[in-house]
């Protein structure tokens, strides 16, 4: 067995963090996006307790959405641009494990960001510390399905210039599930009419069956523009 720390693959995850840090910026894009989403709520629907605690996880979960899809178009842009994405269809390791890899590594530079800021942002939302760790324990549930269903998009829209408007149009209604049950299971969690166990676990099996089916999608749709 390949040791860890020799893994083309690992080697791939390390590669994808550090450029998605380095030149993306996509971290701290989407956290300040998230904090304007947040910061600006207030001014729209009135600055009520009352209402601000029972929708806060709702405007915590479509922001994180929002700025998900800040991110999304650069997953496999900047590799056909420079000609990487040729080298991975010709590498060693299959094609749905280097795409798993890369939105993994794009989830922990874009989405995990989110997740550690979630509490803070929640706070100005008048969310009680037992919303505060429904909402966290959602996001962190959910938003790796947001990436991986993210990543189809990318990859439809990988030879369009410019195409981030029409990939946000292709996964915004592939989110809408995973959107309805985690705002369910976070609201659930605050004391919601639903028990928070049964739309949290749909919402992990859903994560699940995108970890499943979602790289062979992705791998399809790259190696058929790469035709």
């Amino acid at each position: 067995m390949t040791p860890l720390s020799t893994s083309p693959l690992w080697a791939l995850f390390l590669r994808e963090w550090r450029v998605a840090r380095r030149i993306g910026g996509s971290g701290a894009m989407g956290v300040v996006f998230f904090l304007t989403f947040v910061t600006l709520v207030p001014f729209a629907i009135g600055a009520d307790p009352n209402l601000l605690a029972r929708i806060g996880p709702a405007i915590l979960w479509i922001a994180a959405l929002m700025a998900s899809l800040l991110s999304f178009d650069r997953l496999f842009q900047a590799d056909a641009e420079d000609g990487s994405l040729d080298l991975l269809h010709l590498g060693s390791s299959p094609l749905e494990l280097v795409v798993l890899v890369k939105c993994l590594a794009h989830w922990a530079a874009s989405g995990l960001p989110l997740i550690l800021a979630a509490p803070f942002l929640g706070l100005m939302l008048q969310q009680e510390p037992i919303a505060l760790g429904g909402v966290v324990a959602t996001l962190l549930a959910g938003t790796p399905a947001l990436t991986l269903i993210g990543g189809i998009g990318a990859a439809a829209t990988v030879t369009v210039r410019r195409g981030g408007l029409l990939m946000a149009l292709l996964v915004l209604p592939l989110t809408i599930p995973i959107l309805i049950f985690g705002v369910s299971a976070a609201q659930a969690a605050s004391g919601g009419s639903v028990p928070f166990l049964s739309p949290f676990l749909i919402l992990c099996a859903m994560t699940l069956a995108a970890f499943a089916l979602c790289p062979f999608a992705i791998a399809a749709a790259l190696r058929y523009l790469g035709e």
